[in-house]
């Protein structure tokens, strides 16, 4: 009996771990909410959990927000001055809407950590007072919501850490609790999920935790050398998350901080599907289905409610992901993990690696990625797909 193609997504994944694009990584795919392919290759497990870094944006930040929206705590029009008055950004009227779409002219970036770490270099002893992480914690967003915005409200699309920062914080004051309890309890606990944040004031290290880099703070990121100076540094420990500002934040913010499995993002792709169908989810279709519209306010913005969408040119995604309406959503993250969901195909591509204990400056996984999507689509006969017709 011969061997279905998709098994060989299997070598794929070993061939790119022996050709150094990243040490270790998982894969799951679902068609029709099942799974027909899990792979691990490298130094990991099928019960390794991988820094999930910017998927923390979708599977928590967005997924709270349509818990949220459903309860009626938060919604699309709920005006950030109300939770951060005489913020430059709510000063400007903006909206939640606003930093869902990444429209809200805050800038990408600003490296939060750098102040933390030269104010309190304590913060990188192992007994650290808690006390001390959460005073920091407030810090970085009382300085997330100081950030000057660099481009005018609604003009521009522009992807914003700090406005997920933001967000993560809106969320968490609308519920009354912390970000990271939101998450388990809506989130992860009623979709299965072992994916939780990995808080430094409270996580024990149990090694099953895929590496990523070996100093805090981090080397700067391509594009942000010399954005800041100096800083006390140490080694760093496995189990805490990679993003700077993230760990200043006690590991627990709205931007990363996930740690979680390839099943587990596959399972909140499916999440996806199962409540654009109707079936029961922790929102209803209809919010859903507006919370994955792309951004009706700026055409061409390839962002809807903190998802992406596959972009015009070569997309990580690939070639067919997303080809035919309603297309696809998904998300990257920069440790090297990526959930990609064809809303037409009912399909779910869950790939989790830790690229960046390679260093930062290790960027094959941008070549590896749309080749890896296409295989999955052909391995299942899935790229013939003819588009509906418009005439």
């Amino acid at each position: 009996m011969s061997t279905h193609p998709i098994a060989h997504l299997q070598a794929v994944l070993e061939g790119a771990v022996e050709n150094g694009v990243f040490p270790a990584a998982q894969a799951v795919v679902l068609h029709r909410g099942v799974q027909v392919f899990g792979g691990v290759a490298g130094n990991a497990t099928g019960d390794t959990r991988f820094d999930l870094s910017s998927l923390t944006k979708v599977l928590c930040t967005s997924a709270l927000f349509l818990h949220s929206w459903t309860e009626g705590k938060v919604g699309p029009e709920t005006s950030v001055a109300r939770f951060f008055p005489g913020s430059p950004v709510g000063d400007a009227g903006a909206t939640v809407a606003d930093l869902l779409y990444h429209r809200s002219g805050l800038p990408s970036f600003s490296p939060f950590f750098s102040q933390a770490l030269s104010s309190h270099p304590e913060l990188l002893e192992p007994d650290c007072p808690p006390s001390t992480r959460l005073a920091v914690r407030d810090e970085v967003i009382q300085a997330a919501a100081r950030t000057p915005l660099f481009a005018e409200l609604r003009t521009r699309t522009a992807y914003s850490d700090v406005g997920f920062i933001l967000l993560g914080e809106i969320l968490s004051r609308a519920a009354g609790a912390p970000l990271d309890v939101l998450f388990s309890r809506y989130i992860a606990e009623p979709l299965g999920l072992s994916a939780r944040f990995h808080r430094l004031s409270s996580f024990p290290s149990d090694g099953l935790v895929a590496p990523t880099g070996v100093t805090r703070p981090r080397e700067p990121a391509p594009g942000q050398e010399g954005l800041w100076g100096e800083l006390p540094s140490r080694s760093s420990v496995p189990g805490e998350v990679d993003d700077d500002n993230a760990w200043v934040m006690d590991g627990v913010a709205g931007h990363s901080g996930l740690f979680g499995t390839a099943v587990d993002v596959a399972r909140f792709g499916q999440a996806i599907l199962n409540g654009c169908a109707g079936a029961p989810s922790f929102a209803p279709g209809p919010l859903w289905h507006r919370a994955l519209a792309s951004d009706p306010l700026l055409a061409g913005s390839t962002r809807s409610m903190g998802f992406d969408s596959p972009s015009k040119e070569l997309s990580s995604a690939g070639h067919y992901i997303g080809d035919a309406p309603p297309g696809a959503v998904g998300h990257l993250g920069f440790t090297g993990t990526s959930l990609w969901v064809d809303l037409r195909r009912s399909l779910v591509v869950a790939l989790v690696t830790n690229r960046v204990a390679h260093g930062r400056q290790e960027l094959r996984i941008r070549e590896f990625r749309p080749i890896f999507h296409d295989l999955t689509v052909e391995a299942l006969g899935l790229d013939n797909l003819t588009p509906q017709s418009h005439g």
